[in-house]
């Protein structure tokens, strides 16, 4: 049985906050007090194809790891999860079928009609929300549907208990405006469109948990559920990252780079948009380069050591573009573009420093891309995930990117969301408080 393992807890806090963030392997809880501390972190790893119910498990589980102490005293919650992951609900919010995950591509169809009407728009992607919900309205059990959700907007329900709402974060790639928080005219005339959430923004206050929920779980009947963000963003908002220029780059499994920028800057083109950042941008792309690529040649003990043999300021002399399988989404938009992983040479450590340097290039493409689209010049680059504790990684990315490298405040989405329940709105426009 998957269950959540409390890593970390601290004594009684008079004030404390709960973020949790729904990722692709699983689900994270961070509590934190009033200046940012970490009380207690718990974790539920998800094993299988991942269902509504198991969301719903997995959120009950975490919060039930909380400490009761801490429970006790829990002023507000924030969820961050999956981007254009979504499910279709009934009139009591109950999911329908399986939902549909933030890489499934089964809307192509839908995709090309929509890029008919808006070409450049995000939903024109197979992947956007709003094509999601176009594919829903083919299948048998949509005549049951009112609402289509988000997975943090469904997950919230399960606490506070209303039904269409979602911030616009999450609702960007379903159509949403984050200027006016609504929807386009040619969106809302679709016969779907009545299923859509309504729009606020990130940390707004949706209402207190539901009294049942405040039973079940020994929380105070004020406690807060407030709107939340995508996974993503979350990692952004833990990193630290506050003035226009600075940006974080989230070294997973993949390459995620978020810069904060005072012009909005967008180009399906070339796999560039941007979120609202309160009154900035948070202007980027996602790459399919990253550490899938090097786990395909290395375990983790092998990463480690060798690395230690790599001089980040020599150049490997290999060029190339790593990448798991074809195809690209960012600095390149190509479904078609092939890795470049040859020449191999025979010596593993010569192997590794030319993947590496081969992920740096393209980061440092990517900042360089905004840059020319129109987005504030790079000026500083935090590092999250598990790249960002390789030292001579760091120093090859820093070589590339010519401005300063460093490590994030905190590198857990969760944490992100637990300053998002503590900070709400005005974490997007002031910065948050160390």
């Amino acid at each position: 049985m998957q269950r959540a393992e409390p890593l970390n807890t601290t004594p009684l806090t008079p004030h404390a906050f709960l973020g949790i963030d729904f990722g692709t392997g699983g689900a994270r809880a961070t509590v934190i007090d009033e200046v940012g501390e970490i009380l207690a972190e718990c974790r539920y790893d998800f094993h299988g194809e991942q269902s509504a119910a198991l969301w719903r498990t997995a959120l009950f589980e975490l919060i039930g790891q909380v400490p009761a102490a801490l429970r006790s005293v829990l002023r507000a919650v924030a969820i961050d999860a999956t981007s254009a992951t979504v499910l279709l609900c009934d009139a009591a919010g109950e999911a329908l079928s399986a939902p549909l995950l933030y890489n499934d591509v089964r809307a192509g169809d839908e995709a090309a009609s929509l890029a008919q009407r808006a070409p450049d728009s995000l939903v024109a992607t197979p992947t956007s929300g709003l094509a999601k919900l176009l594919w829903f309205q083919r299948q048998p059990e949509f005549a049951n549907a009112r609402h289509l959700m988000h997975q943090a907007d469904w997950l919230a329900f399960q606490l506070h208990g209303q039904l269409g709402i979602s911030d616009y974060h999450n609702a960007l790639k379903t159509g949403a405006d984050p200027d006016t928080l609504d929807y386009p005219a040619w969106i809302k005339q679709l016969p779907a469109a009545a299923l859509l959430p309504r729009i606020v923004e990130p940390g707004t206050v949706i209402g207190p948990v539901s009294g049942r929920i405040a039973h079940h779980f020994a929380l105070p009947r004020d406690c807060l559920v407030r709107a939340g963000t995508t996974d993503s963003i979350a990692a952004f908002l833990a990193a630290g990252a506050t003035k226009p220029g600075e940006a974080v780059s989230s070294l997973g499994s993949t390459l995620v780079l978020k810069l904060l920028s005072e012009r909005q800057v967008d180009s399906p083109e070339h796999g560039v948009y941007s979120h609202r950042f309160g009154e900035l941008w948070l202007a980027g792309g996602a790459s399919n380069s990253g550490g899938a690529v090097l786990r395909m040649f290395f375990s983790d003990a092998e990463l480690q050591s060798l690395s230690g043999e790599i001089d980040p300021n020599r150049p490997s002399g290999l060029d190339y573009y790593p990448l798991p399988k074809p195809g690209e989404r960012f600095p390149i938009n190509d479904p078609l573009y092939l890795p470049r992983l040859t020449p191999r040479p025979d010596d593993p450590a010569h192997f590794l420093h030319g993947l590496l340097e081969g992920i740096a290039r393209i980061e440092a493409h990517g900042y360089e891309l905004l840059r020319k689209l129109g987005a504030t010049p790079l000026t500083a680059v935090l590092s999250a995930g598990g790249g960002a504790h390789n030292a001579a990684f760091t120093a090859l990315r820093a070589r590339f990117l010519g401005v300063p490298v460093g490590t994030a405040a905190h590198t857990e989405a969760a944490y992100g969301s637990a300053l998002l329940a503590r900070d709400g709105t005005r974490l997007l426009y002031s910065g948050h408080a160390k």
